[in-house]
Formats: structure tokens, sequence, C-alpha cells
């Protein structure tokens, strides 16, 4: 099929000041989508009590954590079924949708009855919200990685993409910042008593303001061009697939870079938070204004190895990142439990681990975005981004506190649970190493010719 498809369309530049809006628009959705999603993570303690039965705390933090669970799972059907939408209508009209269906996800969440008022169908109703999230959460990074991509110069793709990854651990932020909030200003009482409702329904208005913001965006110049060829894919997810270039990449770039990319960043910003309050016995708002602290300093960085990637290449960063992760995360967790004495918690200490475990992660996803849509083409560009990125976020991501904390109970090593991320980074390492190339600076005008030869000439044309 794609030797039947015509040259290469060049896209006219896009100012920096046009940028600057998509960019905007991209990431408001984007950190609207994350702190949806996170809200359930930074109360997964309280939902625990709320939606399970009480008299066994271990069995309903791990029923939570499944929850958790599985609003990632479904992430790689989202990626299917909004790649689909996203390579065939558009990227604006599925962004659009992503965000109308993860708003009722989470306002349904904060209307939801508790276990004490509906019995076994409260959780249920929780996990099947859970659900609807994951599948528009699917929809999401793929689109907003490509938009922004297709719309950056090639010389500072690594910079503009990498708001989209800071704007993941601004959602994050926000969630805990909101929940403190509520905390502190009803009391724990009142919140625990009908307060923790309020940061779901929060989510409507926001969304209502993304909406409003996405609707003033434009179409991606690169699909605006295939459409005005009618060089659309009739099947996009059949057409990904079927081309073995296309196949090998998706497969190579889902237990390379994607794989250690998720793992890290679920363990800096994540599994840190169950593990202060599930092992460690932190109590809530101890834990979350520490991780909160830590993600704070740490989420400029995103951005800073982003612009860094467009210099030094992706690569280079990318691994530097993922051994820093082998080498430091265990004594960085080991640094935390110490500072969690009977004396007290020493908040301080924890918040520069997680800043430095955000740092790490930082290293491999603020690259990420631009060297996930540098080895796809436009025609399938939505589908092929999404797929190795929402199974490794949503499949290996997804179950990293669930099989953290059951590894940690099974053998009763507090650490133990830190094998899980230790050996996806160490695969991702060696796959990354071996299989993926440099794309800094790749083109990304040749509107989707499915040749791997093609879309490996950079800028200068040489051969990389």
């Amino acid at each position: 099929m794609s030797a039947t498809l015509a040259g290469p369309i060049e896209i006219a530049p896009t100012t920096t000041r046009e940028m600057r809006f998509l960019v905007l628009a991209s990431t408001v959705g984007t950190v609207i989508e994350w702190y949806d999603f996170f809200i359930y993570g930074s109360l997964a303690t309280l939902l625990a009590k709320l939606f399970y039965p009480a008299g066994n705390t271990t069995a309903a933090m791990l029923l939570t954590a499944a929850g958790f669970a599985v609003g990632f799972v479904v992430r790689p059907l989202g990626a299917l079924i909004f790649g689909h939408v996203g390579d065939r209508l558009g990227r604006k009209t599925t962004f659009i949708l992503t965000l109308v269906l993860m708003g009722i996800g989470t306002t349904a969440i904060g209307l939801l009855p508790t276990y004490r008022t509906a019995g076994l169908a409260a959780p249920i109703l929780l996990i099947s919200m859970r659900i609807l999230q994951g599948i528009a959460l699917g929809g999401e990074y793929g689109g907003a990685a490509s938009y922004v991509a297709e719309h950056a110069p090639d010389a500072s793709r690594g910079r503009w993409t990498s708001y989209i990854q800071a704007m993941a651990s601004t959602g994050l932020l926000m969630s805990l910042l909101v929940v403190i909030a509520c905390r502190l200003g009803l009391g724990s009482a009142q919140f625990e008593s009908w307060g923790w409702r309020l940061p779901f329904l929060l989510s409507s208005v926001l969304v209502a303001l993304s909406i409003g913001v996405r609707m003033r965006m434009a179409e991606s110049p690169a699909f605006q061009a295939l459409k005005d060829r009618r060089e659309i894919a009739h099947a996009p997810v059949r057409e990904a697939f079927a081309e073995p270039a296309n196949r090998r990449r998706i497969v190579v770039f889902l237990f390379g870079v994607a794989c250690a990319q998720a793992v890290t960043f679920y363990t800096a910003q994540f599994y840190v938070l169950y593990f202060l309050q599930s092992v460690l016995k932190v109590d809530f708002l101890t834990a979350s204004l520490a991780v909160a602290a830590g993600t704070l300093c740490g989420a400029p960085f995103f951005v800073v190895f982003g612009a860094l990637s467009d210099r030094l290449g992706r690569r280079p960063l990318i691994l530097a990142g993922m051994v820093a992760a082998l080498v430091l995360l265990l004594p960085l967790f080991m640094a935390i439990h110490a500072a969690v004495t009977p004396a007290g918690v020493d908040t301080v200490r924890i918040a520069l681990c997680v800043f430095i475990a955000v740092v790490i992660a930082a290293a491999i996803y603020g690259p990420y975005g631009a060297y996930l849509v540098e080895n796809f083409p436009t025609r399938v560009r939505y589908t092929s981004t999404s797929v190795p990125y929402h199974i490794a976020n949503g499949v290996i991501g997804g179950f990293l506190p669930l099989a953290g904390l059951s590894l940690v109970a099974r053998t009763g090593n507090i650490y133990a649970g830190l094998a899980y991320p230790l050996a996806f980074c160490a695969i991702g390492l060696v796959v990354t190493a071996l299989a993926l190339p440099e794309t800094a600076g790749r083109r990304l005008s040749d509107c989707g010719a499915l040749n791997e030869a093609r879309s490996r000439t950079p800028i200068d044309g040489t051969t990389r």
C-alpha cells in the first residue's frame, strides 16, 4: 500500500507563538486526564476502607491496588479504539472524545455509593468507572504526542513534546494538592465521610474549561495533508500491524524504552506513595506532602531532558536514565525507610529521595515523546505510538503497585517490590541499546509512507 502513496509534503513551519498555544491546548487536557486518573491512586488507602468490607486491611488494599491496575490494563484497548479514530478522523476530534469520557468516569466516582450503603455493588461500580477512565486515557497520550510533534520544528521537537510528559507529573501533583487542601479544609472526619468526593467532582469543571480550549485547536498539518491527498489509512490498526517493519518497531519500542519508562515513572511517583502508606505506615498527609514536594521540584527536569535530547540525542539520555534507575532505586528506598523512625518522619529526606527518583524518570520520559513519534509514520502514527505506550504503562506500569505490594507481603522483605521495576528496566536497557536507532532531528513531513529507509533519514540526509 505504501508504494502507491505520493511523495513527501512539506509542512509550513509553526511559529513559536503558535507552538505555545497548541502545547497549552494539548497539555491542559493531559493535566486534567492524569489528574482524574491519579486521584484514585492518591486516595487508594481511603477508598479501600470505603468500597470494600472491613476486617482485612491488607486484602482491601490489594483489591484497591487491583482496581488501580484494572484502569491501566484496559488502556491498550483504548489505544486501539482511539488510535483508529485518531488516524481516521483526526487528532482534534479524538482529543475531545477522550477528555469527555475521562470527565464522565471521574465525576461518576464522586457520586458512587460506598460499601456501607450499596454492598458489593459499590466496588463493582467503582471498577466499572475505572475501566471507562482507562479506555479514555488510552487515547490521550498518542494523540497529544503526535499532535505536538507534527507541529514542532525538527530541531526542537524534543523540547516541545517534553511538556506533555511534564504535565503527567503536574496531574499527579495537582491531584495530591487538591486532596490535601480538601482534607485540611474539612478535617479528617468530614473528609473521610463525604469530602473525598470533592476532588472527583471538581473534574467536571476542569473538563468543561479544557474542552473550551481544545475546541479552538486546529487539526494537525501532517494529518490534514494526508486528508487533502486522500491518503488516510482506512484500517489503521490492521495497517500498523500488517507492515513488517512497523510491527517490528512497535514490539521493539514496547520492550525497549516503553517498559523502562513506565516502571521508572510509576516507581518514582506512585509506588513510593504506596510504599510510604502501606509498608511504612506513614500517615496520608505526611506521605502526600513529601511526594508532592519531590514531584514539584523534579517536574521541570522533564523539559530539561527533552530540550537536551535535541542537542545530545534521545538514546544517550534515555540509556543514562535506565542505568541510573538500576543503580539508585534500591538505595533511594532504603533512604526513605531510614527517614521513618519511632521518633518521627523526616519529610525533607523523603522529598529529596522522591526528587532524585523523578529526575531519573525524567531522563527517560523527557525525550520519550519525540523518540516515540519519530519511530512511526504519519499515516498510522496515532495507533502505532499509542499501542506500545499504553501496553507498557497500562499492563506493566499499572500492575506495579499490586505486584510490588504482593511481593512485599509474600516475602516479608519491604524492598522486594522493587524487583519488579528493576527487572523491566534491565530489559528496556538491553533492548534499547541493541535495537533502537537514534532519531533526533528526523523529518516528519513524509506524510506516512511505511518505508523504514526513508523514515530513518535525518535532516542532513545522512544515515544514522
